[in-house]
């Protein structure tokens, strides 16, 4: 019999409930849906949205998407270790192989590739020189602009160029910065061996403009349009470019700033209309080899840098726009490649081991896990950590929020990659995209019960 020829009860018309109750199953499951839509983030460059290392996303760990985690999918893309980038279900990697660099678009849930783009391309910068053995290929992390769907890549012989994800990824606009800037090769510091990778730091869009650290003698950051490619602006600071995975933003006294450890130290630039470019600082750190490599860490007005060799230090800085930086601690712990995190109080990094210091004081809360060189980490949203390292050992950590005594390991799967994990991890949609510098892509899906 249909509701509709049912009487009424205690005043209230039947059909009138049933609709009711079909509105609260239709506004919930509704609810689940936005739920599901706002878990899920894009990774739209180097280090993520924010470029923190910060995801808004869960581990899943709690619902059990660790407990017998398969492999979704595999591709390879060529040499380098550039990250991927993921976003709208599509996932963009850079690679190198046969003389050429290719652009790979593939669907994030599958790895089918649904297109390439390539150009001739050297294996190593022009200006390269040593450790040839340990990179190779691209370094520097694309970076999509989700209000445009234009992508930004640089390959390693400064190949920097555009592309329109919306029509096929279809070239906007290159030009060469060796070319256009005539770079000079990073200067040899003390008596550490000449090193130059090319170029490895990853393009930032900020408003209307990429900001890239060019490294020109005319500007250690430059800003190019980001729909035509022309120079905006040029910063103050003249420096050659560190060996670092990019720039930064953040605001001091409430103005718009970026960070870069250059090669000649920690510079903080303007970016606010009117003083684009204006340096507010320069810390002085030359790193043996060039290798500032670790990205600063930004939080409030202040910035966190590390680099090993011969400097071999972490250092807290306050930024203010009157007097520049001011040291509030440093420590003799060191990062040589991964970038460290800043959350609820605590600063994490992955190099030799996992790190955990208070951020205030910089004294150290713990450490633990042993590691060699490689190695990247993002902290979730349910404050675990999750790490990529050595040649694809993956690992799950509890932050000090949920450990804050010692250093706690839930999970760990080694030997995943074929080489170095040099390239960063990726969490995007509850997918874990793992590469190493072969080009070896890994994707495992989170499902939680």
């Amino acid at each position: 019999m249909g509701y509709r020829h049912l009487r009424d009860i205690k005043g209230i018309h039947v059909s009138a409930l049933l609709n009711r109750v079909h509105l609260r199953v239709a506004l919930g499951g509704l609810f689940i849906l936005v739920q599901s839509i706002a878990q899920a983030e894009d990774w739209t460059g180097w280090r993520g949205p924010n470029r923190s290392d910060i995801s808004s996303e869960s581990s899943r760990w709690d619902e059990g998407a660790w407990e017998s985690l398969e492999v979704a999918w595999t591709m390879q893309v060529g040499e380098g270790s550039s990250s991927p980038v993921v976003a709208d279900g599509k996932l963009y990697v850079m690679g190198w192989s046969d003389e050429r660099e290719t652009v790979t678009c593939a669907e994030a849930a599958t790895g089918k590739t649904l297109r390439e783009h390539s150009y001739p391309a050297p294996r190593y910068g022009r200006k390269a020189n040593g450790d040839e053995g340990l990179y190779s290929g691209p370094t520097s992390t694309p970076e999509l602009d989700a209000q445009t769907g234009l992508l930004y890549t640089l390959g390693c012989d400064g190949e920097l160029r555009c592309w329109n994800t919306r029509q096929g990824g279809a070239k906007v606009w290159a030009k060469n910065l060796y070319e256009e800037y005539d770079i000079p090769q990073r200067p040899k510091v003390g008596r550490s061996g000449l090193r130059d990778y090319g170029f490895t730091s990853s393009p930032l869009i900020f408003g209307d403009v990429l900001i890239v650290e060019v490294g020109a003698k005319t500007g250690t950051l430059i800003a190019f349009d980001k729909k035509t490619g022309g120079e905006v602006w040029r910063s103050q600071a003249t420096d050659p470019p560190g060996h670092t995975g990019g720039p930064v933003p953040f605001n001091v006294d409430g103005v718009p700033c970026v960070a870069v450890h250059s090669f000649a130290g920690l510079l903080v630039a303007r970016l606010d209309k009117g003083h684009e470019g204006e340096t507010v600082c320069l810390v002085p750190w030359i790193t043996d080899f060039a290798n500032n490599v670790a990205t600063p860490a930004a939080w409030k007005n202040n910035v966190i840098a590390t680099s090993s060799y011969n400097q071999h230090r972490i250092a807290r800085y306050e930024i203010s726009l009157t007097g520049g930086a001011k040291q509030i601690w440093e420590r003799e712990e060191a990062s040589k490649v991964c970038s460290p995190i800043v959350h609820d109080g605590h600063v994490y990094w992955a190099w030799r081991m996992v790190h955990c210091l208070d951020v205030e004081t910089g004294k150290t809360v713990w450490d633990g896990g042993p590691l060699g060189d490689p190695g990247s980490l993002i902290l979730t949203a349910d404050d675990r950590l999750i790490l990529w390292a050595n040649r694809g050992d993956l690992r799950v950590i509890e932050t000090a929020v949920r450990s804050p005594q010692e250093y706690t390991q839930l999970f760990e799967k080694k030997n995943i990659a074929h080489k170095d994990a040099w390239p960063h991890v990726v969490l995007s949609d509850h997918r874990l995209f793992c590469k190493d510098r072969s080009g070896y892509v890994v994707c495992f899906e989170l499902k939680g019960k």
